[in-house]
């Protein structure tokens, strides 16, 4: 019987794990291609064969996402599988009509044919949506864990931007581990943080190479999710954090609404910034679609060093790059630490963004007296560096995860700003993990 030739859209991440874990070993599908979005400079490389397996002798090659009409129509593709996260229900629809218009067939993958099954217990960390706060999530479960007395392994969805055999199976326990993978400022920005905590951290390519690694040393995995993906792994307890600075967005944004439906607990989290009425917005939103779902009320509370210094300067805030992108944030934790200390001005960088950093602003016009923190390989790290330097500011308010001042030379005095989940009222998160 003949095989179905199937394309994979995707973003380095979601593609490669349906690939990995449903197409890799069929002998009733061959992968063509994959398509490449999101992400800048991530066409035009191939998976490699080592990885793809025997059925892939020459690998596969990634395309851009643009030139899909034609690579429908040049290799008869009988099915495109959608594989990456964090758009609209009706961006979606719009690529299943351009895929059906060229004559394939769309498809989406659920948990049952790519979740993988672990030895231990698996707790995962979603979203309705990125820069929801499942970073803050994930060091809060960890610490409570650890408090427990239990070995914690934190496994990371996929950011694999360099050479990609090299990066199978990544381990950082340590900074020096962050330098020999080369990690770009968006890796650092997830495995800094648990870093800093004393956690260990997996990711990379291969997500059943990674869960073997993984349970080698815990008995407890933490699954930190990527954007508003699905989780790879089956799971013992699902938790999806809500943003009601986004409210309306939990049932409208893919897959971050089947996150929701299948959650065992919400977590609603900015409380503390948030607009009251959009709170109860999304509370009545989620009892009305996952009523068996327990919701957990929390802050964000914001900190940031020599707070004092902010008063009266004109700043330079620098966000987490794809929660101002591909998140649809017009603003983070920098900006609203910046309006309450009393900044005099906040400075609009974009007539100093140069190369790949123009490119972004163009691209996401709902930004402006801010910078997304965009820095997927050395070249964009440079132009980011010198938007910044470039800059009239007195002050960088640094808002990302990191100490940006570690990867590059800023030539103005900076401030950080750190956010961690609080939990109003009575702690249930702790009972409910010792219950697990």
């Amino acid at each position: 019987m003949k095989k179905k030739r199937v394309i994979i859209m995707g973003a380095a991440g979601r593609d490669f794990h349906n690939f990995n874990t449903y197409f890799r070993h069929s002998t009733d599908y061959e992968v063509v291609a994959f398509t490449a979005t999101q992400i800048p400079d991530i066409e035009g490389r191939v998976y490699p064969a080592a990885i793809a397996g025997p059925n892939y002798p020459e690998g596969i090659p990634i395309y851009s996402e643009a030139d899909l009409d034609q690579l429908i129509k040049k290799y008869d593709i009988d099915q495109v599988v959608f594989a990456y996260s964090d758009v609209s229900h009706e961006y979606v629809m719009h690529k299943a009509s351009q895929v059906l218009a060229a004559g394939a067939d769309f498809r989406l993958m659920g948990p049952k044919n790519t979740m993988i099954k672990s030895k231990a217990k698996v707790i995962a960390v979603t979203a309705v949506r990125t820069g929801s706060g499942k970073s803050q999530t994930t060091r809060y479960v960890a610490s409570l864990l650890t408090q427990m007395g239990k070995k914690v392994a934190i496994i990371r969805h996929p950011m694999p931007y360099g050479n990609l055999e090299e990066q199978l199976a990544m381990r950082f326990g340590s900074y020096e581990d962050l330098d020999k993978f080369n990690c770009t400022i968006e890796e650092r920005e997830e495995f800094e943080p648990h870093i800093d905590n004393g956690m260990v951290v997996f990711a990379g390519v291969d997500y059943g190479a990674i869960l073997k690694r993984a349970e080698e040393e815990a008995d407890v995995i933490l699954w930190d999710g990527g954007n508003n993906d699905l989780s790879f792994y089956n799971t013992d307890l699902l938790i999806v954090v809500v943003d009601p600075h986004r409210a309306g967005h939990e049932t409208t944004f893919h897959p971050g609404e089947t996150n929701l439906r299948m959650a065992d607990i919400a977590i609603i989290n900015k409380i503390d910034s948030a607009d009251p009425l959009e709170v109860e917005q999304v509370k009545n939103t989620i009892s009305t679609i996952n009523p068996g779902a327990k919701i957990i009320m929390a802050n964000s509370p914001i900190t940031v060093d020599n707070p004092e210094e902010i008063a009266g300067k004109k700043v330079l805030v620098i966000e987490d790059g794809p929660t101002l992108t591909h998140g649809n944030m017009a603003y983070g934790a920098g900006v609203i630490a910046a309006e309450k200390l009393g900044a005099a001005e906040l400075i609009d960088p974009r007539p100093y963004a140069i190369g790949s950093i123009k490119d972004t602003f163009a691209k996401y016009n709902h930004l402006s007296k801010l910078l997304p923190a965009m820095g997927y390989g050395n070249t964009q790290i440079e132009e980011l560096e010198k938007t910044i330097n470039d800059s009239p500011a007195e002050l960088v308010i640094i808002g990302t995860p990191i100490d940006l001042r570690r990867i590059m030379k800023l030539e103005k005095p900076a401030l950080r700003v750190r956010y961690d989940l609080e939990e109003l009222g009575d702690k249930q998160l702790a009972d409910i993990l010792a219950d697990l």
